[in-house]
């Protein structure tokens, strides 16, 4: 299962003053379903010893989700990991199958008893890797 999904449909809470999902529900939501992947993923052991942090967001908003409008989330590891991190890449498509937001986001493990960063194990890493050519946007 190295692609995750899930849905989510906009609430009332998510809209902002020109009546769309307001940017800062988008940057939770892509954490909300890179988490989602990791505890799918992830063994209770590694969970209680590794923390990620994200380092860098690239976001690029294609379309607006309306309140009561529902999108399907995506994302996935392409690339093996670089020391501590990886970049971890997400979709939100909307119900007709264009992409709304797009994002490629950096993350960095830790050790979570100290905070140290450490080098992302292969064998973890694997785990979560889809090396699959990335799909152009729709």
């Amino acid at each position: 299962m190295p692609r995750f999904s899930r849905t989510i449909t906009a609430a009332p809470d998510d809209i902002d003053v020109l009546g769309h999902v307001n940017n800062a529900i988008w940057v939770a939501w892509i954490q909300d379903i890179a988490v989602a992947h990791w505890e799918a993923l992830a063994t209770a052991e590694e969970q209680a010893a590794y923390v990620w942090v994200i380092t860098r967001h690239e976001i690029d908003y294609r379309g607006n989700v309306r309140a009561g409008e529902t999108v399907t989330g995506e994302t996935w590891v392409p690339e093996p990991p670089r020391g501590a991190r990886f970049n971890r890449h997400v979709r939100f498509l909307g119900e007709d199958g264009k992409v709304r937001v797009e994002a490629v986001t950096s993350w960095a493990l830790l050790d979570r008893a100290s905070g140290r960063l450490l080098r992302v194990p292969m064998a973890l890493a694997e785990r979560f890797r889809d090396d699959k050519a990335d799909e152009p946007s729709r």
